[in-house]
């Protein structure tokens, strides 16, 4: 039988990917006998790798109803992008760029700009931005980071979907890595957050229209 460490941390994974692919959606209530036929586990291990998530605001446990998705809000949403723009600039000061890396940068913006469906660029970007800090030695700052990339994807599968957007995104993008290329990690780390500033500004204001559309179709 394999440790209950490992359990937890082979559904957590599980369920991370789920929200990645958009298979687990805002409001959605988690089935966790269904979770178990599909990793072929016991639920004890599955409720407390959900516990977990709960501790990293993934998800949320209601009474009577189980772990839910929480619905997106304009106050999380700036708790969210501000900090994961602090953790991210903290991780990049704590990163080395070798020439690999470099290239590995280049190439995923390469991709990011030739990308024409709204998931392709998010996936990418994601990696664009896991290349940028994975070479941190601090792991814990990692794993922080990994937990509030799993709730950024909610906001942005739904919110970011403009492909002119993206024009923006692929300018600072190009930015980090040409001050990178000049050893300059403090302004690389000032435009990176400027990229997330930029993105919660357009987050914001999505939530605030579709809030008006709402509004506006009780109404009607």
């Amino acid at each position: 039988m394999q440790p209950k460490a490992i359990l937890r941390n082979r559904v957590r994974s599980h369920l991370l990917s789920q929200i990645t692919k958009g298979t687990i959606t805002i409001g959605k209530t988690l089935n966790l006998a269904q979770i178990s036929r599909d990793l072929g586990i016991s639920v004890t291990p599955i409720r407390e790798a959900l516990s977990q998530l709960e501790q990293a605001r993934i998800v949320n446990a209601i009474p009577n109803r189980g772990f839910v998705v929480p619905e997106l809000s304009f106050s999380e949403a700036g708790d969210l992008y501000e900090t994961i723009a602090q953790l991210e600039m903290m991780a990049l000061e704590g990163s080395s760029f070798k020439t690999n890396t470099l290239a590995q940068l280049k190439a995923t913006q390469k991709k990011l700009q030739q990308a024409h469906s709204p998931s392709a660029r998010l996936h990418t970007r994601m990696i664009f931005h896991h290349i940028l800090v994975g070479n941190c030695a601090n792991k814990t700052l990692l794993s922080l980071l990994q937990d509030l990339e799993a709730r950024v994807l909610f906001y942005e599968q739904l919110l970011l979907t403009e492909a002119s957007f993206y024009e923006q995104v692929d300018n600072q993008n190009e930015s980090i890595i040409q001050a990178i290329e000049e050893d300059n990690i403090p302004t690389a780390a000032l435009i990176l957050k400027m990229n997330w500033m930029a993105i919660l500004e357009h987050i914001r204001g999505q939530l605030v229209l579709a809030k008006t559309v709402d509004f506006e179709t009780i109404e009607g």
